[in-house]
């Protein structure tokens, strides 16, 4: 059954900074406050596609959720409690981890909060001054701890290729995520937008954001190494619409992007199981639903083994895991 977010947007309502990077206009295309009508057409609407209970939530992101008025956020938790009855499982809020404490957590645990989303964006103290947080790794420590013991789901949002950062500073910040145990984890590659302070350090040759291949081969190994240890990435790359778009001016965004990162996941693994054969026609097993992935973005791993000798069919296997494909020599042998 599908799942249903219902996705509110509270465009840099009581966020206390402004970050070098950071343009929720564009991200969210909008600039003005959210309303009780916007949240309940949209919970209205949402409830309308078939899904169960447990396979919907009403999310509001945007800005910091916990640092806005007190009256506004009980007015967006009050707005939505009714949808929680039949249609929705719960609430989920994003906010930075700075703006979080006890008295915080347990208003939104009597008002059906049931997950919350720390903008964590690195675990390097370094990159955090550089980009203007105004946050430390030890606020993101510190805030995941309280939110769990609460009993909330917890989620972290991290952003690769941030002004003086580096693929080691990266998968650095994923391996502290892994030590404090998330629920669930964000990637976002740095996208830099018209306004922000980030994209007068790129014309002035101050930034150069990572381009997108070496984005995706970071990410995959990202996505991958969050995937071996049971935590779920749920989003991986900025999502389209709003003004991103008309806004973009450098950087590794794609539209599909989470795809080419999982088609790279694939390309590595088949690789690694091709290395020393000879060459010839295979056939590849992956889980099921992830033939396409595995064949690549407009079948790119396809051709990328053709050209290198290597004819690969890719069939379902339910006794082949996530991102472990296996390999066959021929129809009907046995899995090399």
């Amino acid at each position: 059954m599908k799942h249903i977010n219902v996705s509110l947007f509270v465009p840099h309502m009581g966020c206390p900074r402004s970050c070098i990077f950071c343009d929720q206009r564009a991200i969210s295309g909008s600039g003005a406050g959210i309303t009780r009508e916007e949240i309940i057409s949209a919970c209205e609407t949402a409830k309308k596609t078939p899904h169960e209970k447990e396979n919907g939530e009403i999310a509001f992101f945007g800005g910091s959720f916990t640092a806005i008025n007190r009256d506004i956020q009980k007015m967006c938790l009050e707005t939505a409690a009714p949808y929680l009855e039949n249609d929705f499982s719960g609430i989920r809020i994003s906010t930075r981890p700075d703006c979080i404490n006890e008295d915080e957590l347990r208003f939104l645990k009597d008002h059906g909060v049931t997950a919350i989303e720390l903008g964590a964006q690195s675990m390097d103290a370094d990159v955090l001054i550089k980009n203007e947080r105004g946050h430390t790794p030890e606020h993101t420590v510190n805030a995941s701890r309280l939110i769990k013991e609460f009993g909330f789901s917890l989620g972290l949002q991290m952003m690769t290729g941030l002004y003086g950062s580096s693929d080691e500073k990266d998968v650095y910040t994923a391996k502290k995520f892994v030590e404090l145990k998330p629920d669930t984890v964000r990637i976002y590659p740095t996208t830099v937008l018209e306004g922000t302070k980030l994209a007068r350090l790129y014309r002035t040759g101050e930034y150069v954001p990572p381009a997108l291949q070496k984005s995706v081969s970071l990410c995959a190994r990202l996505l991958k190494m969050f995937n071996d240890n049971g935590i779920r990435v749920i989003r991986l790359g900025l999502h389209s619409g709003g003004d991103v778009e008309k806004n973009y001016v450098a950087g590794a965004y794609h539209p599909a992007f989470r795809e080419l990162c999982e088609g790279e996941i694939y390309k590595t693994a088949v690789s690694l199981l091709l290395e020393g054969m000879p060459k010839g026609e295979y056939t590849v097993l992956v889980p099921p639903g992830e033939v396409s992935k595995t064949a690549g973005q407009k079948k790119s791993n396809i051709n990328y083994f053709r050209d290198s000798g290597y004819m690969i069919k890719i069939r379902e296997s339910d006794k082949t895991e996530k991102y472990r494909p296996a390999l066959l020599r021929k129809e009907n042998a046995e899995c090399i």
